[in-house]
């Protein structure tokens, strides 16, 4: 029988294995987070495609697949294209006003059924349906608050219109963003993070912050590593170079 000294101490041996991608350390809190925020904003201005090249490269690392289009109306083809290829008929999308593009005319019509988060306080039982759908759904469509580049890490902060389930129940998870998501570093997002919550008009009541790197990994005692257990098997990245919506965080 295994006891806890031993269980802990095969865990410290595996986590020493592999030396972490950066050093972690504590960040102090800006003084003034909505001049911090602005002060990243024109940084990423200019260092966007450095930023968005890390990005393309750490998000293949995890095993995330990365799309390029130059318009918003590109994206559905994409979309398309993902859902033959895994022979999938239906998409849960974040609403239009969220995601910057309504998904039911365009994927509609080529026979896929699409079901749009609702804006607003839906009812009990518009909750209950929506759940519904999410659970049924093979696609799930989301924009991105953020993108980090150093990890390749998609960031989504859920609200109205935009629930977490899109993200976490469908098997393929599909994030859209333009290069007004970038950012460079976990510092970086703290700082949007703090600008994000001391303006209450920005701040959603009862938000989730998710951080997610790549598909859903669970790993048993003996380090058996399943992917889609407790998430979406695939992620895939559209960045679109021309975005028709602008965001103010």
């Amino acid at each position: 029988m295994t006891t806890r000294a031993e269980f802990l101490g095969s865990i410290r041996r595996e986590m020493a294995k592999t030396r972490g991608l950066f050093e972690a350390s504590p960040v102090p809190r800006p003084a003034d987070a909505g001049q911090a925020a602005l002060v990243v904003r024109r940084q990423m201005l200019e260092r966007w495609p450095q930023a968005l090249e890390r990005f393309r490269e750490e998000f293949a690392r995890v095993a995330g697949v990365f799309h390029r289009v130059s318009k918003m109306d590109e994206v559905p083809g994409v979309i398309r294209r993902i859902a033959q290829e895994r022979r999938a008929t239906s998409v849960l999308s974040w609403h239009p006003g969220a995601l910057g593009l309504d998904l039911r005319g365009s994927l509609g019509a080529g026979g896929l059924s699409v079901t749009v988060a609702p804006d607003g306080d839906p009812d009990a039982a518009a909750r209950a349906s929506h759940r519904d759908a999410a659970a049924r759904a093979e696609i799930g469509v989301t924009g991105v608050d953020w993108a980090l580049a150093e990890t390749g890490t998609l960031v989504l902060v859920s609200g109205r219109g935009r629930p977490r389930a899109t993200s976490l129940l469908p098997a393929t998870h599909v994030a859209v963003f333009g290069r007004d998501r970038l950012v460079e570093s976990l510092e970086q997002v703290g700082v949007m993070l703090e600008a994000l919550h001391v303006r209450p008009a920005l701040s959603m009541s009862g938000a989730v912050i998710n951080f997610i790197t790549g598909p859903s990994r669970t790993a048993d005692i003996e380090l058996t590593l399943t992917r889609g257990v407790h998430g979406p098997k695939e992620v895939h990245a559209i960045f679109v170079e021309m975005p028709n919506f602008e965001k103010t965080q």
